[in-house]
């Protein structure tokens, strides 16, 4: 079969022959692999800045994707660790960590919609005690994960959401997709009376606006949760320690080890059914396998789907 093979972390991946996988243990199914979305956490996993890399080459990447089995069921899938990722032809999976999917379904949109969209909504189930009726405000709004967390916050049915970014163009697209207010980041005080950050930059820029945002707080004993999910603005921020005395505002983490695999797997039925039923926009552009190496490194606002 033909994959995508990484030899080592500074190494883009080469389209080649390999090994055709054979099962280890009576729980794994060998799939044809239809659709594997390219993501942020795929490239950071193979070049082993992410914090959950393994760090063993070479590898096969791609972290989950939409499969068929050999009984015909189309299945989403996230794989565990493993040096046989979704980047190939054929790669083998636990059932377990899969969903069978309806007839029907377009596996480049449901690829390309998954993993970003787990953040969020992962994030409000399963991270925090959300509710319908509060105040959400996502910072990065204007990327894949951030304009699909503005529509999740939505869906469950957030009162007002609020997108923050640095692009007005893309910020301006968001109010079709249920933003009720837009602004950039120099105006975060406007957006101080929520009760969920939906963190997807950190770094100086989420660090500083965390002043600006409490003091202008209405009241700040009102419990206020920010969601670190994404660092695209930088790995560390330097927190104020005033933003942790001066207002009742608490900081947690959401992603892989912070909320069990188990949660994950639990979410993901009712997740695929939402993208399955129209109810997030998806911006989806297949690309041959073949054309791996040029799209590991090609910026795009859709989210690029490698299809063999």
């Amino acid at each position: 079969m033909h994959a995508a093979v990484i030899q080592a972390s500074d190494a883009p991946p080469v389209y080649r022959d390999h090994p055709d996988p054979a099962p280890r243990h009576g729980d794994e199914l060998v799939v044809e692999v239809l659709a594997a979305g390219l993501h942020h956490l795929t490239r950071a996993k193979a070049n082993g800045s992410h914090y959950s890399s393994g760090g063993a080459y070479p590898l096969v990447p791609g972290v989950d994707g939409v499969v068929r089995d050999e009984e015909g069921n189309v299945r989403y899938v996230v794989l565990d660790d493993t040096a046989l990722g979704t980047f190939a032809e054929r790669t083998l999976i636990d059932p377990r960590r899969s969903v069978i999917l309806p007839g029907g379904i377009d596996p480049v949109r449901i690829a390309a919609a998954m993993n970003p969209a787990m953040s969020s909504w992962v994030a409000l189930r399963r991270r925090v005690d959300f509710h319908a009726g509060q105040r959400v405000l996502v910072l990065g709004a204007t990327g894949n994960a951030g304009r699909m967390a503005v529509q999740i916050a939505k869906l469950f049915g957030a009162a007002q959401v609020i997108a923050a970014g640095r692009d007005t163009t893309r910020l301006r697209a968001l109010t079709a997709l249920g933003a009720d207010e837009t602004i950039a980041y120099d105006r975060i005080g406007q957006a101080a009376d929520v009760d969920v950050v939906i963190d997807y930059v950190w770094g100086e820029l989420a660090a500083g606006a965390m002043i600006p945002m409490l003091t202008a707080r209405a009241d700040r004993t009102a419990p206020l949760t920010w969601i670190q999910i994404g660092s695209i603005a930088g790995q560390t921020a330097p927190i104020p320690s005033a933003a942790l005395r001066s207002a009742r505002m608490r900081i947690v983490g959401s992603g892989i080890g912070s909320v069990p695999a188990r949660d994950f797997l639990a979410e993901l039925p009712e997740l695929a059914a939402a993208v399955t039923a129209g109810a997030i926009d998806v911006r989806a552009r297949a690309v041959p396998l073949a054309q791996v190496a040029q799209a590991w490194t090609t910026e795009s606002d859709d989210r690029v789907v490698l299809v063999p």
